[in-house]
């Protein structure tokens, strides 16, 4: 499984309006790609130096070749309306994780 994370630093400005963005729209519309199988969103907890809500975005795949395919048919567009409705009010980085072994309690 591969876990493509995307990490983004939200003003507090736009916040409010970004959140139900991302949660109403974008990871639904992610989601509807076929590409993953589920996601995870997290709020960062350390404060960063510039400011700002920082959120992990994890989208869980099963290969690394539909990964390619999400970067090749979809990517662009996915990321665009983010640009376009918030221009430099936020910043992402994104990570590519391999998950190796998965671990949970016996209960």
């Amino acid at each position: 499984m591969i876990i493509y994370n995307v990490t983004i630093n939200v003003d507090e400005s736009i916040h409010d309006r970004w959140m139900q963005w991302m949660t109403e729209k974008h990871i639904p519309e992610m989601l509807n790609t076929g590409k993953f199988t589920k996601a995870l969103m997290s709020q960062v907890l350390v404060e960063e130096d510039l400011g700002g809500i920082t959120y992990s975005v994890q989208f869980s795949c099963e290969s690394r070749a539909i990964l390619e395919a999400y970067y090749q048919n979809d990517a662009e567009e996915m990321r665009r309306e983010g640009f376009e409705l918030f221009g430099n009010k936020f910043g992402a980085f994104r990570t590519e994780l391999k998950v190796v072994r998965e671990f949970a309690t016996s209960n």
